[in-house]
């Protein structure tokens, strides 16, 4: 037993090689379904400069649906109502994540708390803590299921709402010592992933799963983080995502502090507890409490096509350094519609690459 075709169509689309969370958007904005868009994908690519099209093995998202199933998980795509709703307004949001547990948690205001693997005891002990205070508030706890810090979030808020954010899959324990705080948050609490079931998560996994811990939260707490941790990449999304960006100080003498300190001397809110960020974190709300599916970021209408003089214009302008869109725009002279239309189609034949606010640049 597997997913409807409708689903079966999303999840392979998402699954074919150059589709990314924004090129997947844009291709159902432009062609209604995944199924036509699928049908599509051929003569973009080739437009684009790509060679044949390759596309995800039906065969394998058949068993992507099965095994996730037996599992006790399922597949949640952005287009359904109990999609988490503030993930949804990241303009990479993931096209679909599988989930175990209770998706409802999304569904109220959350917290993430984020901080160093190799965390002070007393740092972990304050986590702990202000987990547990923050889920008798009615607020959900969201973190990356790490050593230190996450762990000590998690374990905090298992009783009031916690979310664990994982790199791989569903299935994949990440690091092994989390096995059973694992399936405590899948039985109590929300387990989820955007990777397959069954991935083993990689480096280049992390910073996907950082983005997905700030958009579903409200607000982003750092405890302790070294100056160039993945905790601060996790601050600079929430950032990126206009969410709020807390810290913990520390001692100047402590190099776990650094970080914190850091951003707070950046802008970052210093909080001491619990009732602090709950205030700071109530103006969101309301964003919360009308999820819709109408109310996902604006996709740009795309041009029908683009003709191969509009192309090669576009692509002139560009290099292997991040440009954005606007400024292709401008020095192109073309249509916003026809500039995105002529990067998703070099991007689904693999030569084009998404940075960090809405930039672009052609890969190697």
């Amino acid at each position: 037993m597997g997913g409807s075709q409708k689903e079966m169509d999303q999840l392979r689309l998402i699954r074919s090689p150059n589709i990314g969370p924004v090129s997947y958007r844009q291709l159902m904005a432009r062609f209604g379904s995944a199924q036509a868009a699928l049908e599509a994908l051929p003569d973009l690519i080739r437009r684009g400069g790509g060679k044949q099209a390759v596309l995800a093995n039906e065969a394998a998202i058949a068993r992507e649906f099965q095994l996730a199933q037996a599992l006790g998980a399922r597949h949640v795509f952005i287009e359904d109502a109990d999609y988490p709703y503030l993930l949804s307004q990241l303009e990479n949001a993931p096209p679909v994540i599988c989930v175990k547990g209770n998706l409802a948690l999304l569904a109220r205001p959350a917290v993430a708390l984020v901080g160093a693997r190799n965390a002070s005891a007393g740092a972990c002990q304050f986590a702990r803590q202000l987990a547990f205070e923050l889920g008798q508030m009615g607020l959900s706890v969201v973190s990356g299921l790490a050593r230190g810090i996450d762990a000590a979030a998690h374990a905090g808020s298992l009783e009031g709402g916690t979310v664990a954010v994982i790199a791989g899959g569903i299935d994949v324990v990440y690091p092994p010592e989390n096995h059973t705080l694992q399936d405590a948050i899948a039985a109590r609490g929300l387990l989820i992933a955007e990777q397959p079931p069954g991935t083993e998560p990689r480096a280049r996994h992390f910073p996907y799963r950082n983005r997905i811990i700030a958009g579903a939260s409200a607000g982003t707490v750092v405890i302790e983080a070294a100056p160039k941790s993945g905790s601060l990449i996790t601050a600079r999304l929430a950032v990126e995502a206009g969410r709020e960006v807390m810290a913990i100080p520390g001692s100047p003498l402590d190099p776990r502090s650094r970080g914190c300190n850091q951003l707070i001397r950046e802008g970052a809110i210093l909080v001491q507890n619990a009732s602090e960020i709950a205030e700071l974190i109530s103006p969101l709300d309301n964003r919360m409490l009308a999820p819709s599916v109408q109310n996902r970021p604006a996709i740009t209408v795309m041009a029908d096509d683009s003709s191969q003089t509009e192309r090669s214009a576009v692509i002139k302008l560009m290099s292997m350094t991040y440009v954005s869109v606007d400024e292709l725009v401008r020095q192109s002279g073309s249509s916003q519609a026809t500039v995105q239309m002529v990067l998703l189609e070099i991007e689904l034949a693999g030569k084009l690459e998404r940075g960090a606010g809405g930039k672009v640049r052609l890969v190697a």
